[in-house]
């Protein structure tokens, strides 16, 4: 098992309405039809993936996730039907054609080799399963810029510059160049939505749950009151406060995919 940093679910659920909106829209484009198995990898907290108790209420339905902090939030979701288990999405793998609809929600992003990982999730499925992929898009976006460039500065560069740093995300047309090559048929899209949030300095209350915890845990005490202090600062500027709330705007890219042939060979 690979470590991760540290998530904290409470943390992960502020603003919790404005993160499940992709999700929703992600599942939404999904026709699988007869369904029996389900799994969500990179789950979180669960509350979403319960979610899917309610498109696909005969199927069991699987989270998976690489936290253990996580995966025990999401136990007061579990039942009969719907189960929680620890693994990462870099090292999963089910008998395949076992599943009808694999899922992965906002994980991706953080595995630079995922579109290595495409031809084992379409493996799992079963001819006519789905895939459904949703990924931030945002790495440009002021507040990961200035997360990257407070990061590479002193004092606090020698711990945390490495932390700050992602790999580029595929676009959607890499998804559909990536998953038509397996098999599948392929609706891919970009989104940009436009989260008015509320409360105070809230980009820093978001990225706190999601971007920038990996560059926070990885400083002492001491520096990262004073990081956080400096980079909520500047994030109060580039994201400023109004009286109807902080304007968030946020690019997500979706792939929905469907197996409906082999992969061809030679």
């Amino acid at each position: 098992m690979r470590t991760s940093p540290v998530w904290s679910p409470e943390q992960y659920g502020t603003y919790a309405d404005e993160r499940g909106r992709p999700y929703a829209d992600l599942v939404g484009r999904v026709r699988a039809e007869n369904v029996r198995t389900v799994v969500d990898l990179g789950c979180g907290p669960g509350g979403l993936t319960v979610t899917l108790r309610e498109v696909w209420p005969e199927a069991a339905i699987v989270g998976v996730d690489n936290s253990p902090q996580m995966l025990e939030a999401a136990q007061e979701f579990a039942d009969d039907h719907l189960t929680f288990e620890l693994g990462d999405v870099r090292e999963w793998s089910v008998e395949p054609g076992s599943l009808d609809v694999i899922v992965t929600n906002a994980t991706l992003q953080w595995v630079p080799e995922q579109l290595e990982l495409l031809p084992g999730f379409v493996r799992a499925l079963r001819p006519g399963g789905w895939l459904a992929i949703q990924i931030p898009g945002n790495g440009n976006a002021p507040s990961h810029a200035i997360l990257r460039e407070l990061a590479g500065t002193g004092p606090y560069a020698e711990y945390a510059k490495d932390a700050s740093l992602r790999p580029d995300v595929p676009g959607p047309a890499e998804y559909v160049d990536a998953l038509s090559a397996e098999g599948c048929v392929i609706d891919a899209w970009e989104t940009t939505y436009f989260h008015l949030l509320h409360g105070d300095n809230a980009v820093l209350e978001w990225v706190k749950g999601t971007g920038a915890r990996p560059v926070l845990q990885t400083l002492p005490d001491d520096l990262r009151q004073q990081f956080e202090a400096e980079y909520g600062a500047r994030l109060a500027e580039a994201y400023p406060q109004r009286d109807h709330g902080t304007l968030l705007p946020f690019r997500r890219i979706f792939a929905v995919a469907q197996k409906v042939a082999q992969k061809k060979e030679g």
